[in-house]
């Protein structure tokens, strides 16, 4: 059974910087591409960041600007999204996907919240 585990989210003023991570078991996450999307109150699910298998290509989102880096430890079957320079836009409840986008298999989320 894939199971996802997200953690790091909390409370962070503008400008802020967060570490989230994304603990995977029931799969081979080497040979997986995953993916983190995130969903802001009263919005639909949105595309963040996704990695290779490998960790040698990372694409972001438009709104990304270079401020969140996607990143991978297969010896771990980690998932990590360093997360600089936050703006409230950011709140959000954060989820690891497995797959290159928001329909495969998520964790249960981990909240971001951007205030001052």
């Amino acid at each position: 059974e894939v199971q996802l585990v997200e953690s790091g989210g909390g409370l962070v003023q503008p400008g802020g910087s967060l570490r989230l991570s994304c603990a995977a078991s029931g799969f081979t996450f080497s040979n997986s591409a995953m993916s983190w999307v995130r969903q802001a109150p009263g919005k639909g699910l949105e595309w963040v960041s996704a990695i290779d298998s490998g960790g040698g290509r990372t694409f972001n989102a438009d709104f990304v600007k270079g401020r969140f880096t996607i990143s991978r430890d297969n010896a771990k079957n980690t998932l990590y999204l360093q997360l600089l320079s936050l703006k409230t836009e950011d709140t959000a409840m954060y989820y690891c996907a497995k797959g290159w986008g928001p329909g495969g298999v998520r964790g249960q989320g981990t909240q971001v919240t951007v205030s001052s």
